[in-house]
């Protein structure tokens, strides 16, 4: 009987196993595939070219492609804040949400492994608010739900408004677009009839958005991906006449794809796409935007992000330490108080035994000014 008992766990733990292999090895292929299309479709490219065109670029293009990435990463907080409310957390602020979601994803994006990395920044970053293991991966959960309904929406929608999307790839013709994105909307709207009432997931007692609530994650997730894609949009030269709902759908695709492959950033596989699904004869301006746009979008925050998570590190550090020490000193005064509180009874107890020892020899004493001391005599 114990072997029976035994054998259902060893096998739970060996699908994992070979689910968590299968992953990785998934992982590896996208990445090494990547690899090699990025590298054959750079080979080819003149760099002195492609830097002098990064160099010559329009500072007032990069300075709006710099305040769509900044609104890009502003409605990025509604992701958290959005997961807060629907666990019903509403005594944690929206600078809270804020903080949580601008370090979690770009340290998370920037190193790679987001579903690993990302739960524990956003844990250090909720400590003050006592939040679990759980509601943490309720955080995860939710928020990783916002991202895939607003990419999968958006994608949807561009594959059906320019079928045309993927036209410079071979054997992929436009019907299977329009295959693609009704398969896609189709699975978005049957989601939301789905939960319209409100569920429970029964692997953890999360309560799934509902309804109206649906909608504005959806919401959310189109407007924070439509302002990432502007940002490159703006960067690259108008003589490439390249539509903006062509670049929403290979710029979509990109993202998705580099999120499969773990890949920091998605650094390989999301070039690669970009540069294969929008590129023509002449790569080079395109390449000059993707780097500018990769300095903006990824460089930057990265860089902001860590310096904002070190710095509320060390904040609580020299906090927990201060309080460490007040702590060790509260018995050392409480000792001297206390010490103080019977320092008056013991001078006056020697006060007191001062005096009586003063009345004693008094008392016999046999001067002249003693009238019953002379009687007796």
């Amino acid at each position: 009987m114990a072997d029976l008992n035994d054998d259902p766990p060893q096998q739970s733990n060996r699908r994992t196993w070979l689910r968590g292999l299968g992953g990785l090895a998934l992982s590896i292929s996208i990445a090494a595939v990547a690899t090699y299309v990025l590298t054959r479709a750079i080979k080819k490219l003149d760099f002195g070219h492609v830097l002098a065109i990064v160099q010559s670029t329009d500072a007032h293009l990069i300075v709006v492609a710099m305040a769509l990435v900044a609104l890009s990463y502003a409605s990025l907080t509604l992701y958290d804040l959005f997961a807060l409310r629907t666990m019903g957390r509403l005594d944690i602020p929206y600078r809270a949400a804020a903080l949580g979601s601008f370090t979690s994803y770009p340290i998370a994006h920037g190193i790679g492994a987001v579903a690993l990395i990302s739960p524990l920044v956003r844990y250090r970053m909720y400590a003050p608010y006592r939040l679990g293991a759980m509601d943490i991966a309720n955080i995860s959960f939710l928020t990783g739900l916002t991202f895939w309904l607003g990419n999968l929406t958006a994608l949807g929608l561009s594959l059906i408004i320019d079928p045309d999307a993927f036209g410079s790839l071979e054997y992929w013709p436009p019907t299977l677009n329009r295959l693609i994105a009704a398969t896609l909307l189709c699975g978005v709207v049957a989601f939301v009839f789905w939960s319209w009432p409100g569920r429970r997931s029964r692997r953890w007692p999360v309560r799934l958005p509902s309804g109206p609530a649906v909608l504005l994650q959806i919401v959310i997730g189109l407007f924070e991906l439509s302002a990432a894609a502007l940002a490159m949009y703006v960067l690259i030269p108008a003589e490439l006449d390249i539509d903006l709902t062509r670049l929403m759908a290979v710029f979509i695709a990109a993202t998705l794809l580099g999120f499969a492959s773990h890949a920091p950033a998605g650094i390989g596989l999301f070039d690669a796409t970009i540069l294969l699904g929008l590129g023509g004869d002449d790569q080079e301006p395109l390449l000059a935007a993707l780097l500018i746009f990769r300095a903006l979008y990824h460089l930057l925050p990265f860089v902001l992000a860590f310096v904002v998570f070190g710095t509320v590190e060390l904040s609580r550090s020299r906090s927990s330490v201060t309080s460490h020490r007040r702590v060790q000193l509260e018995p050392d005064h409480a000792g001297d108080d206390q010490g103080e509180a019977e320092q008056p009874h013991r001078v006056g107890r020697l006060a007191v035994e001062d005096h009586a020892g003063d009345d004693a020899p008094g008392g016999a004493d046999p001067g002249p000014y003693r009238v019953g001391g002379a009687k007796r005599q």
